[in-house]
């Protein structure tokens, strides 16, 4: 979906508060390498133990961020142009189990939405952090949203980016989003709903053109691929595949029939914050939709980007991140 100002606007009349980014950038500029950690870690966490890196000081004045990543299987690599916010509050990082430098066990009794988000948890008790903000982006939108419907003191804030509150309004947005989509390529996307092996490349064809206008419409920089392929194993395709499908669009997985929504009327409001990307596959309207059933939420949109809001917009998305922690540090 394709959003304008006067539709941010429009969207701020009924009655969700979206701010808009400033309109000055970040006096900033994506180098080449992105710093060193702070300090690095392997963390006992339920079934394994996690890599954690952290920037900043944990026991600095504000609280920190911890930024839980997509997939399932994904890793924190995506997400080192939040680092920038290290010069006012520590930022951690963190591999999921089964997922880049953390432990491997591999084992699928492990994968299973509960025990991430004690994984979660564990990590701040292993890094004795007493209170923090929480983002989570795309699958880990759905650690976030657990988390925080659990209540937790250690609570700050939530930041639920880009999330995937429920399997249905994910397809559901997918769909949408192709029909926008030329009838050709929206045709080689129907061979992604079946399982025949004739059809995979077209299938292939279809997911990166849909990649392209609604995942990352940026390239990544240099130093976050060389930073990927130095670090950890990269994707693990086997836990996205068990958790979620072989395909973006049809979820056959354990996450099929996953369904947040309930959870949403047990957040507070006054501490949560939806983000997503203009030309989000997490469709703005679709979290308009989210924030209006949590009295007191935002929405911000982050002009310009698609799901990648980290990659394809990081200045406007850290200004944003950044204004919004400092209004929930007290």
């Amino acid at each position: 979906m394709r959003l304008a100002r006067r539709d941010l606007l429009r969207l701020a009349a009924a009655g969700v508060c979206v701010p808009l980014p400033a309109l000055v950038r970040p006096a900033r500029a994506r180098e080449a390498g992105y710093p060193a950690p702070t300090r690095e870690a392997m963390l006992p966490v339920p079934g394994g133990r996690v890599y954690v890196r952290v920037n900043g000081d944990l026991a600095g004045p504000r609280p920190p961020l911890v930024i839980v990543h997509g997939g399932p299987g994904g890793t924190h690599a995506g997400y080192l142009d939040a680092l920038a916010l290290a010069d006012e509050r520590a930022v951690i990082l963190y591999d999921q189990l089964d997922s880049g430098r953390s432990d491997h066990p591999n084992d699928p009794a492990n994968w299973r939405v509960a025990r991430f988000v004690d994984e979660l948890e564990a990590v701040r008790r292993g890094l004795n952090v007493a209170r923090w903000h929480v983002c989570g982006h795309s699958w880990g939108g759905t650690i976030a949203l657990e988390y925080a419907a659990r209540r937790a003191p250690a609570m700050a804030s939530a930041i639920l980016a880009s999330p995937l509150v429920s399997t249905r309004s994910w397809i559901a947005d997918a769909d949408a989003l192709r029909r926008e989509l030329p009838g050709e390529t929206q045709a080689a996307l129907a061979t992604c709903d079946t399982p025949a092996p004739a059809t995979a490349a077209a299938c292939e064809a279809g997911t990166a053109e849909f990649y392209r206008r609604f995942n990352g419409r940026e390239p990544d920089p240099p130093g976050l691929r060389d930073y990927a392929r130095a670090n950890g194993r990269g994707f693990n395709a086997r836990l996205y595949e068990t958790m979620w499908g072989r395909s973006e669009f049809v979820a056959t997985g354990s996450l099929r029939d996953y369904d947040g929504e309930p959870l949403l009327a047990r957040l507070d409001g006054a501490r949560t914050l939806f983000m997503v990307g203009q030309y989000d596959e997490a469709r703005p309207v679709t979290s308009l939709r989210f924030a209006a059933r949590v009295p007191g939420a935002e929405l911000a949109v982050i002009p310009g980007a698609a799901h990648g809001t980290f990659t394809d917009r990081p200045d406007e998305t850290i200004a944003t991140l950044r204004a919004w922690m400092h209004r929930h540090d007290g």
